[in-house]
């Protein structure tokens, strides 16, 4: 697929936000780090987040790439919460929202149907979301895991919008928000100790603007496959 025609379906807004994180997270590895691992993972995964918030399956598939990537750079730094997490939940949840997504296409549009969730669904994502969080803290705690209560609720919240993804729920963006900031706090601790984990912490903050993009986009999307299914 060329690339023109995988951007075809993005507005200049689509695009503004994704060439300012492109460009913010280029600047903060030339000011501050030469690791390609790392600033190779933060241009998959902000490439990942603007696909979804275009409800474009595409994004997902980014998004196990990103997963991979991600844990690695993790495993380096001790925090085994965030390798487990992508390796164990993140990356195995985007190819279920891959299945979710490709058999809930809307119309011709290239977008995913966005799906309004039942308090039934709601009552079952929050209990397995605690069971997940609880038995994640112990296994973190064995394994000496740095900082593990900022990592035991990035595990949470990072669950949570896994989970209202698969669910195609546009309150996904707002569960990976609340993420975005709890990796900026867990990055920021990185990077006090040493500058080069700094871009870590420009690229979820990227992550978050892109979040917070996509909540407005699928509140649209949702509001305009209403209209049409009148």
């Amino acid at each position: 697929m060329k690339l023109k025609a995988l951007f075809s379906g993005f507005n200049r807004y689509d695009l503004i936000i994704w060439f300012l994180s492109v460009g913010m997270i280029t600047l903060s590895f030339c000011l501050f780090s030469d690791d390609a691992l790392t600033f190779a993972a933060s241009l998959v995964g902000v490439t990942s987040l603007i696909f979804i918030a275009k409800g474009n399956v595409i994004g997902n598939y980014i998004c196990v790439v990103f997963a991979i990537l991600y844990a690695v750079i993790s495993y380096f730094y001790n925090y085994y919460g965030e390798m487990i997490t992508y390796l164990c939940m993140t990356a195995p949840m985007a190819v279920l929202n891959i299945i979710s997504w490709t058999r809930h296409p809307f119309e011709d549009t290239g977008e995913v149907e966005v799906s309004k969730i039942t308090k039934k669904q709601t009552a079952v994502m929050f209990i397995i979301t605690a069971v997940v969080t609880i038995s994640f803290y112990f296994v973190l705690e064995a394994m000496g895991n740095a900082n593990i209560f900022i990592s035991t609720l990035s595990i949470a919240t990072s669950f949570l919008a896994m989970y209202l993804t698969f669910l195609r729920s546009p309150y996904y963006a707002l569960a990976y928000a609340g993420n975005d900031i709890v990796l900026v706090v867990l990055w920021s601790f990185a990077a006090s100790e040493n500058i080069c984990y700094a871009p870590m912490v420009v690229c979820f903050e990227m992550f978050l603007l892109n979040d917070a993009y996509a909540f407005y986009n699928w509140r649209k999307m949702e509001k305009a496959q209403r209209r049409q299914n009148g």
